[in-house]
């Protein structure tokens, strides 16, 4: 079960508290306790009901399973995220912004850096550097 109680412990607290509160009112507290038993299940019922009504009919065709927080992994996320090679609408916008880049020193990367910033554009792989190339310098960042 849940906490460690077991069904035989809890058997046994049932035993110890029929004895404690004798045959006159074992009756009356069984009567209640069906009651608020009831009470419980009317109630779950109701909200279950109440939420089908609110979200709609997709609340059935959900999959709780694929929701669950304990399966995801955040290396595999990171990993999925910068291994993400799906083309965007910017493609050659990034790619003619590399070239420029490449071919313009600086001041050209940092032009092609803010026309791909500006589109939205993903860079779809970072600029390697040789040992000749200055280092990228960023006049808005310092």
């Amino acid at each position: 079960m849940f906490f460690g109680i077991t069904f035989e412990k809890l058997l046994l607290i049932g035993v110890i508290a029929a004895l404690l509160v004798g045959p006159e009112r074992l009756p009356r507290y069984a009567e209640a306790l069906a009651r608020f038993t009831r009470r419980a299940g009317e109630y779950v019922r109701g909200a279950k009901d109440r939420m089908r009504e609110e979200v709609g009919p997709e609340i059935d065709e959900l999959d709780w399973r694929k929701l669950d927080p304990r399966q995801y992994d955040p290396r595999r996320i990171i990993r999925d995220a910068l291994l993400d090679t799906t083309p965007s609408s910017g493609a050659r916008t990034t790619t003619a912004a590399t070239s420029a880049a490449a071919g313009a020193g600086v001041a050209g990367a940092a032009a092609a850096g803010a026309s791909a910033a500006s589109t939205g554009a993903k860079p779809s792989a970072p600029r390697q550097f040789s040992a000749d190339d200055p280092p990228p310098y960023d006049r808005e960042a310092t």
